[in-house]
């Protein structure tokens, strides 16, 4: 009996409390749950729900409120009163609006909402005049004829949904379905013509890339149709807000598959501009705008995600803004490599390949990551230079040199002869002459002085190939006939020494060597120099 009666105990309070609420319209809180609970079906009374409408008595206030409410249950947008206002002389202080006025749904529905109007708060002027036109928008041309054709049984609920409206998703499926295999072609045939329109060529790469782009794109398609026809089905409300959840979902997941795959297509064809050009440095910062692009449209995906389910899309910016400088300060090292990253593909200090020498290291550029640069030194050894660090030292690119200087001094024995020197000399400009890794038009080759050890000769041309290996091999055969040239003419290189002069001894020889001077033999010589192959 105790149970009974503290049962029978609350159930007279839910209706005594029920009985007790009132046309209240002192604030936007109370003026919207006016609104709506009298028009909840345990707590129907139009006629009560009709005093939130300014200007506007009786049947034609109550058509009104009905209207608002089914565009609301419509859109599948349930009002959350713990985030209406409750004070009186509430004003829209984040957004700037002018006046006392709260809009219910800013994103999704803006043109409704409630204002100040004298003591009281009621629907605006703008969102009574355009009642009609949001329902026609919300609800198709159809909907209230579909109503007069369904038989009573079709009406019998199962699981808060009729059966008619069972039968309308089935429907609505199908029609999907269909579209989904129409439109597929139709896309992706429109996607291949705009690409071509583009770029005039195509390629596997890219045709496969359009062929993943084309599914997400009719997808779309298709939830833009299940949205403008779902209201049709006259869903109740909870059912409406779970499935154009849903929906909703589904269409930021496809969008940012969307985007992913566009930077796939666009990342193609700048993969394919990037490897005609000479210039390698574009081809390393293929992969790097790939992630990043990548990373921008996920990160982007999830904010939307979060207002999806009810975060306010300020906080969400006012968050990552945070968040962004938090990670910045946190990561200042990475930060300052990043903008060094950006900044050398902007300047193109180097290329990679080229030879460079920044600081202590020398060695040919490998790649160019986000965080660093990779050079490889001749020993073989790899160096990993902060991005930061390089943008701001002093970068000697060899790789960008017209061409490589070479300049060496030759000693010659001090007893050599004058005659053979000036020989030497001739025979050295002939060799640089006709040699092929050589520039015929720009070397010296003159008798600069006199040394601790030897009369010096210096030596100074520019190899034509850039390449190291190529310049060393270049090296190689020029010493080789500078060699050649030196024996034929009997002329011998100095090495550090020191002379003593002392008495010839009876029957001995002079160590001195003898020089052939003749100069039928010079010019003999000088002439059989020929072009290296």
């Amino acid at each position: 009996m105790k149970k009974l009666g503290f049962l029978f105990l609350i159930i007279s309070s839910t209706l005594f409390g029920q009985n007790n609420v009132k046309v209240d319209l002192s604030s936007p809180n109370s003026t919207i749950y006016t609104h709506l609970y009298f028009l909840q079906p345990d707590s129907y009374e139009p006629e009560k729900a009709a005093a939130t409408i300014y200007g506007y008595k009786g049947k034609k206030a109550e058509d009104i409120a009905i209207k608002l409410k089914k565009i609301l249950d419509g859109k599948g947008l349930r009002v959350d009163f713990t985030k209406v206002p409750t004070n009186k002389m509430y004003s829209d202080t984040v957004n700037y609006k002018i006046g006392h006025k709260y809009v219910l749904f800013p994103y999704q529905m803006p043109d409704i909402y409630v204002e100040k109007i004298g003591k009281n708060w009621y629907y605006s002027s703008e969102t009574i005049s355009k009642v009609d036109k949001l329902y026609n928008e919300v609800f198709p041309w159809y909907t209230e004829k579909l109503q007069n054709v369904i038989p009573k049984f079709g009406h019998y609920f199962f699981f808060k949904i009729e059966l008619w409206q069972y039968l309308g998703l089935v429907v609505l499926l199908i029609i999907s379905v269909f579209l989904f295999y129409v439109l597929r072609k139709i896309v992706f045939y429109s996607l291949k013509k705009f690409q071509f329109w583009i770029i005039h060529k195509s390629n596997d790469s890219i045709n496969n890339a359009l062929k993943k782009l084309t599914r997400p794109i009719v997808l779309l398609l298709i939830s833009w149709v299940i949205i403008k026809l779902l209201p049709s089905l006259q869903l109740n409300l909870d059912v409406n807000t779970f499935l154009f959840l849903a929906i909703n979902i589904m269409i930021t997941v496809f969008w940012i598959y969307v985007f992913l795959k566009l930077v796939q297509v666009v990342m193609s064809i700048y993969a394919d501009f990037a490897a005609s050009t000479h210039n390698k440095l574009d081809d390393q910062l293929v992969p790097i705008l790939h992630n990043f692009l990548t990373g921008v449209v996920i990160f982007l995906g999830i904010l939307k995600l979060l207002t999806l389910f009810g975060v306010e899309p300020t906080a969400v910016i006012a968050g990552a803004s945070i968040g962004g400088i938090a990670v910045a300060l946190a990561s200042q090292d990475t930060v300052k490599n990043l903008i060094g990253t950006i900044m050398i593909f902007v300047d193109k200090p180097f290329h990679i390949g080229d030879w460079i020498e920044a600081g202590e290291v020398v060695g040919t550029v490998e790649t160019v990551g986000f965080r660093s640069t990779t050079v490889r030194a001749s020993d073989t050894s790899v160096y990993q230079i902060p991005n930061s660090t390089l943008s701001e030292m002093v970068v000697n690119n060899k790789g960008l040199r017209t061409y490589r200087r070479y300049t060496t001094n030759l000693g010659l024995r001090y007893d050599t002869p004058p005659e053979l020197i000036e020989a030497f000399v001739v025979g050295l400009r002939k060799i640089i002459e006709l040699h092929p890794a050589t520039r015929n038009d720009a070397f010296n080759v003159e008798f600069i002085g006199f040394g601790d050890s030897a009369l010096l000769i210096l030596v100074n041309l520019y190899f034509i190939a850039l390449d190291w290996n190529k310049e060393q091999a270049s090296k190689h055969s020029l010493h080789i006939s500078i060699l050649k040239l030196a024996k034929e003419l009997g002329v011998e290189f100095a090495f550090p020494s020191s002379t003593i002069m002392i008495e010839q001894f009876p029957d001995k020889n002079s160590l001195n060597p003898k020089y052939n001077i003749n100069k039928s033999s010079i010019d003999k010589i000088i002439n059989n120099i020929k072009k290296q192959e």
